[in-house]
Order: C-alpha cells, then sequence, then structure tokens
C-alpha cells in the first residue's frame, strides 16, 4: 500500500514514526561517536534499528507522494527539532537520558543546547535557538525559562501539537479552555444550506478564495443562533478544514498560541466571536503566527475594526424563510404528515438555531407524554424556554393562556382584526415584496382600564407565541447609553425568539423631542433617536400601550403600522365585560347587571376589579354572587377613586 493509499490519520501517524526514527538514528550516531551513550542507558541502542540514511530516504519517498501531514508543512530541520522535543512524551525513559547528558542542568525535557549538540552535531547553537524562537512564537514548542541562557532553555512540546502530529486530528480535550473544536463532519454541506441567491453566489467561491489566501477574514452578520457559525462550518467543510472558535473579548495567550500552531499544522479555521453593542466599535484582537484567513461572527449592528480585518469579505444573513424552516423541522425529526407541521411554520419565525434547539426539547415532550405526533403547544413550551435567562431580567412573560375577544367598539375591532391578519401574514407580505419587512409595529391608545394590555394577550393567544412586556424600571439607567444598550438587547432577543414584546406606558419611552436647553434634554433626544431608527428596522412584532398619545413624538406615530383606539365602553359594551367577569353560576339578576352598566360609566378595568371583589365576598359566605356582592364591589370601586357611586342605597 503507498503513501497516497492511507487514510489522513495513518498517513500523519506514518509520518511521525518516520520522522522520530531519523531523529533516533541520528541521536545514536551522536552518542556512539562521542562515547557519551552509558551503560546503564544501554537501551537507547537497541531502541532503533537502520541508519540515518535510511531513515531519510524513507522520509523523503513519503513527503513526494504526501506532503499535507502536520509534520509535513515544516521544513526538515523544524520538523527534526519538533520530533526530538516530543520524546519524552513517548517514552518516559527519554528523561533520564536527557538529565544525565544535560547535567547539572536540572531538567528531563531537553535544552536547546543539547538538542542542537544531538541532531546538528555542532556547537555553535544560534541557529537552533532562532529555531527555537519562531516555533514558540508559533505556539508549535513551548520555552518556559527565557530569562536564562538561551543554550539552556528548556523546550516543551505543547498537548494540542503533539495529538495534532501522531494523530492528524485534534480533540476537544487537549485545547485550552476557552477554545471549542467543531469538526468538519458535524456541518451541513454548503449546498444543502439556505441562503439568499446573492449570498449564495458568495458563499460557493469562498472555499477556493481561502486556500487563496486573498482574504484576510469572513465576516459573518446576523441574529444569534441565526446560522453565521454553521456557514463558515459548511465552507471550512468543503476544503476540509475544522473550526476552532473563542470569544473575542476573552481569547488568552496559550488560546492565541494554540490557534497559531493548528493553523501552522494542521486544516483548521479559527473562529473569533464578536459581539459588539448597537452603538460599540469593537477591535478585534490580533492572532500572530496565524498565516490565513479567519472567521468572525457578529451581530446586525456594532462597529469592528483591528489588524485581522485588513482584506475582510463581509456575509449577511437574512430571516429564514418558511420553506428553509419546514426543511429544518422535518431534519429534526418532524414527520410532515402526523405532525402539525403547516402550523408549526406559520407561527414560530425564530433562529435556525432556536428552531433545531426547540425541535430536540418539543419531540423529547411529546413521547413524554406517550403522543406519537407533536403538536404547536409543544413547540410553543419549547420556545419559550429558549433565552428566557436572557430575556426576563429586562421584560416579563405573560401567562400564555388563552384569553377572549376584548368587548371594543366596532372601529377598535375591526383594527384589531387587521393587526391580526397583519401579525398572521407578515412573512408572506415580506416575500411578495408588499411590504419592506416583516416587522409589525402596531400602538394601543387609550385611557387606562380600556382592555389594551387584555388585547395585547389575545393577540399573542392567537397567534400561538409568547409575550413579554418590557420592565421600564430594568431597562431605563441613568447612566449615558445604558438605556439603548438594554433596549437593544430586548429587541433583539425578540427578534431571535420571535415573541410578541410589549412596550407598556410606551409614551415615557417615545415623548416628543425638545429643544436641548442643557444635558438631560441632549440625552432624553438621543434616547429618542435611537429607539426612531430601532423600532424602524425590527422585525418582529412590538405593541406600544400609551394612555397619552399626544406626548409620543411624531416621527413614531409615522412608524406606527396600526394604531387601535381604545375608547371607555359605552352602557351594552359594560354588560357584556360585567358578564364576562362574573363566575359561572352566579346569582345576580339581569336588572341589577342593566341598572349598573346604564348608571355606572365604568371602565373595564374597574368593572372587573369589582367583579372580583363580589366574588371575594361569595366565597367567604360560601353562596354564589348576588346582587348584594356586585353593588358592593362597584360602591368599593367608587370609593377608592373618590367619586360618588351613582347606584340609591
Amino acid at each position: 500500500m503507498t503513501a497516497t493509499l492511507l487514510p489522513p490519520a495513518q498517513l500523519a501517524a506514518r509520518h511521525a514514526d518516520l520522522m522520530r526514527g531519523l531523529v533516533l538514528a541520528r541521536m545514536r550516531q551522536r552518542l556512539d561517536d562521542s562515547g557519551a551513550l552509558l551503560d546503564e542507558q544501554g537501551w537507547f541502542s537497541g531502541h532503533v534499528s537502520g541508519s540515518e540514511a535510511e531513515w531519510a530516504q524513507r522520509l523523503d519517498e513519503l513527503e513526494l507522494q504526501a506532503p499535507t501531514t502536520p509534520l509535513g508543512r515544516l521544513d526538515r530541520d523544524d520538523a527534526l527539532l519538533v520530533t526530538a522535543a516530543g520524546l519524552i512524551e513517548d517514552d518516559i525513559r527519554f528523561g533520564a537520558l536527557f538529565a544525565a547528558l544535560q547535567a547539572p542542568l536540572i531538567s528531563r525535557r531537553p535544552c536547546v543546547g543539547l538538542l542542537s549538540w544531538l541532531l546538528a552535531g555542532s556547537a555553535d547553537d544560534h541557529e537552533l535557538a532562532r529555531r527555537c524562537q519562531r516555533l514558540a512564537r508559533s505556539g508549535i514548542l513551548e520555552v518556559s525559562n527565557t530569562a536564562d541562557p538561551r543554550a539552556e532553555w528548556v523546550v516543551k512540546l505543547p498537548v494540542a501539537v503533539g495529538e495534532l502530529i501522531q494523530t492528524g486530528t485534534v480533540s476537544p480535550d487537549s485545547l485550552p479552555g476557552d477554545l471549542m473544536l467543531h469538526p468538519a463532519t458535524e456541518f451541513t454541506p454548503l449546498d444543502q444550506l439556505w441562503m439568499t441567491p446573492g449570498l449564495s453566489d458568495q458563499a460557493e467561491v469562498l472555499p477556493a478564495t481561502l486556500l487563496t489566501g486573498a482574504l484576510s477574514a469572513v465576516v459573518v452578520r446576523g441574529l444569534p443562533r441565526s446560522g453565521r457559525r454553521t456557514l463558515l462550518g459548511s465552507i471550512a467543510r468543503e476544503i476540509g478544514w475544522d473550526l476552532v472558535c473563542c470569544e473575542a473579548a476573552t481569547v488568552s495567550d496559550e488560546a492565541r498560541l494554540t490557534l497559531a500552531a493548528l493553523t501552522t499544522l494542521g486544516p483548521v479555521l479559527p473562529v473569533l466571536r464578536c459581539q459588539p453593542g448597537y452603538d460599540e466599535t469593537l477591535a478585534v484582537p490580533p492572532l500572530p503566527g496565524v498565516d490565513r484567513a479567519i472567521g468572525i461572527t457578529a451581530g446586525p449592528a456594532g462597529g469592528l475594526t483591528g489588524e485581522p480585518l485588513d482584506r475582510p469579505l463581509t456575509l449577511t444573513l437574512q430571516h429564514c424563510p418558511a420553506q428553509a424552516r419546514r426543511d429544518l423541522w422535518v431534519r429534526s425529526g418532524f414527520d410532515p404528515i402526523r405532525d402539525d407541521l403547516p402550523t408549526i411554520v406559520d407561527s414560530f419565525l425564530i433562529t435556525p438555531g432556536n428552531l433545531v434547539a426547540a425541535a430536540g426539547v418539543a419531540l423529547t415532550a411529546a413521547a413524554a407524554t406517550g403522543r406519537a405526533a407533536v403538536r404547536a403547544d409543544d413547540v410553543r413550551a419549547a420556545v419559550g424556554q429558549l433565552n428566557r435567562q436572557q430575556l426576563e431580567p429586562l421584560a416579563t412573560r405573560l401567562d400564555p393562556h388563552a384569553y377572549p375577544r376584548p368587548v371594543l367598539d366596532p372601529g377598535a375591532n375591526e383594527e384589531l382584526a387587521t393587526l391580526l391578519l397583519r401579525c398572521r401574514y407578515r412573512e408572506r407580505l415580506a416575500a411578495e415584496g408588499v411590504t419592506a419587512d416583516r416587522g409589525v409595529r402596531a400602538l394601543f391608545s387609550g385611557p387606562s382600564g380600556t382592555g389594551k394590555t387584555l388585547a395585547a394577550r389575545y393577540l399573542a393567544a392567537c397567534l400561538s407565541i409568547d409575550i413579554y412586556r418590557v420592565n421600564l424600571a430594568s431597562v431605563v439607567n441613568k447612566y449615558i447609553g445604558v438605556t439603548e444598550r438594554n433596549l437593544d438587547k430586548v429587541l433583539t432577543i425578540a427578534e431571535e425568539l420571535g415573541v410578541v414584546l410589549l412596550l407598556d406606558e410606551g409614551d415615557s419611552l417615545m415623548a416628543r423631542r425638545t429643544d436641548v436647553n442643557d444635558a438631560n434634554d441632549r440625552y432624553a433626544n438621543l434616547e429618542t433617536n435611537f429607539l426612531l431608527q430601532r423600532l424602524e428596522g425590527f422585525s418582529g412584532i412590538v405593541l406600544i400601550t400609551s394612555n397619552q398619545a399626544a406626548r409620543i413624538d411624531r416621527a413614531f406615530l409615522r412608524r406606527i403600522d396600526i394604531t387601535v383606539d381604545f375608547l371607555p365602553p359605552n352602557p351594552e359594551q359594560r354588560w357584556q365585560i360585567l358578564a364576562a367577569h362574573l363566575p359561572a353560576g352566579h346569582a345576580v339578576s339581569d336588572a341589577t347587571m342593566t341598572e349598573i352598566a346604564r348608571r355606572c360609566p365604568l371602565t373595564g378595568g374597574v368593572i372587573r376589579n369589582a367583579a372580583l371583589h363580589a366574588s371575594l365576598l361569595a366565597l367567604d359566605e360560601d353562596q354564589p354572587v348576588e346582587d348584594r356582592h356586585l353593588l358592593a364591589g362597584v360602591r368599593r370601586e367608587y370609593r377608592r377613586t373618590g367619586a360618588t357611586c351613582p347606584l340609591p342605597g
């Protein structure tokens, strides 16, 4: 069997064995000639057979046929030095030999002076020291005592480098803790990924372009878990490269050296994860010794700068369309015939990474209850668990129970129905070019208690997706720029998870911009400007409630797609609201309900509170709700506001 027929792992091991034989043959010749080999080290003479010339000939033959092994990427002298430094990793007896030969230096690992003498046969070790310096800068060797004279430098082979040389691959356990290995086989073939036509054309030529060295970086932008790393991995897979990823902000010196060594010796694409804020410019750290393009993943906003961006190519991932999501659900294990796949595809407009994660949870949940089919509720519960820990510090998840349709006047009912249709078909409208994006921005305007929040919950229930209410106390911050960063974070996560975002009392964030009289006015205007720009490009569903719509900046109103005006209910509507909130089996007479609805101009929220108090009184007496209970609840609401109850008695 020739070398070219060997699998890559066996080829790397064969090359390492031949190089080790050449090193041992040269060392034995040097020790025999000098008489330095002692009797207690006689094991070394039988450790290798054959002359140096024979081993060198075998190496030459293998390298001519397959020069792409890890050691084949180094010149012969560097490869000999690296192999000699790693001998002790294979046989502990080499430690005793090195310690005896380089006494009085106390070390079981070889020093530069000893290696120069054993390998080159020269007393002048300056050239070898320079090689050690260069290999150490590349992460291929480690020098632990650079403060000592160069001849006494002790060299060591890093674990990842030794493993790569011996096997042609690297395991995750051999890497520093801040590096994450993703083998090429983990990724989908490039031709099976969904991409927009323009992005697909760029991605097809990238594998060949990476080999030419024409690029310094490939920057992939998109929402979190939108497939940025997957795209880089699929591109690298085409040329047989693995991915090694790390956080750009926290990459350690050990990780940089390891990346330099892996890119020098193996087929590896380094990937830096960058997370600049909307108003930040992140400096991408340099990676000395990395002699190829690197991958960079980043969000849709924020700037990047630094040495690796000398000759970049930027790819931007778009939203995953319905057909691509369907294929991902099926690929994740969903049955197109048995499961609620059409509803699931249309309801959950989430990123591919979240889709795959939710699919696994939903399948497990269905199996745990003994069901063969996956329902939309399973997926909804699974999606609700994704990234909740990131969203909940800034927003509160409202309970997912279905709500009855709010009792509204005909105009508000019509607008709410239109909003529901707009949300339901927003992706199709964007795909057909009717709208510029698939975002929906709605304003619920009206006095307090008229059903704005109830309508928002009803909308989310109809769409079968979760709704989160932004906590303004957590978002708004006195420090400059923090409010904008919090808003950007909550909006980005809402886009990623496909949830409905509720900005309750949004007029506090969208107040009219004023003349700048002091620093407070200036920064308040900056917050308004940011929110204007961010909402314009928002691709999710955001509902804004306000009981003082006149305070909202007109620029916001121009960006609102649908406005629903909530008016105080008329007598007929008040009767319907009252009937909806009284418990089943109540004993309240129609005459009393009609009298309350006619004489008491209450809002829906106040009517709900009165019905709740009546229910409490009835429970305490272990009786159904009667007229006297409801009348007591209504009078209590008037007392709370300091108004006079119009009911008799």
